[in-house]
């Protein structure tokens, strides 16, 4: 239907009900926003889990290596007393880095000297393994 000027006129709704209808479009929307950030972060908290698990699988290997494995909510730590690997899981990847311990005067955050984004926990192991042969050789 169409007044006189041309314009849509709409049949049976009024202002407050598409206001209301707008409203709870809107918190459908916020919810949906809501709920897929929280999947999201139970993901990369899952896969922050299977990699620590994989770490510490082989406490023989890790005490022959002089290394300790720490997990804290996304983040899974490979340390020994001169570097850190550090596996950081966001958003569906994860970014593993390496650090060097020994040229920082206070350890608690050593400077990455490689980073790589990878897109499994499979990926992100085969990449803390590449970097501790590089720091261990």
């Amino acid at each position: 239907m169409t007044s006189s000027t041309g314009s849509v006129v709409t049949a049976g709704i009024s202002l407050s009900q598409a206001f209301e209808a707008e409203q709870a479009r809107r918190e459908a929307e916020r919810r949906a926003r809501a709920d897929a950030e929280r999947r999201q972060q139970e993901e990369d908290l899952s896969r922050a889990e299977e990699l620590f698990d994989a770490l510490v699988a082989d406490p023989a290997f890790l005490h022959a290596h002089k290394l300790t494995v720490d997990w804290r909510r996304y983040t899974v730590l490979l340390e020994s007393a001169d570097f850190r690997i550090r596996a950081y899981f966001e958003a569906g990847q994860a970014r593993v880095t390496v650090g060097d311990k020994r040229s920082v005067a206070v350890a608690s955050s050593p400077a990455p000297m490689k980073s790589e984004e990878v897109g499994s926990v499979a990926d992100a192991l085969a990449v803390v393994a590449r970097f501790l042969a590089d720091e261990i050789q």
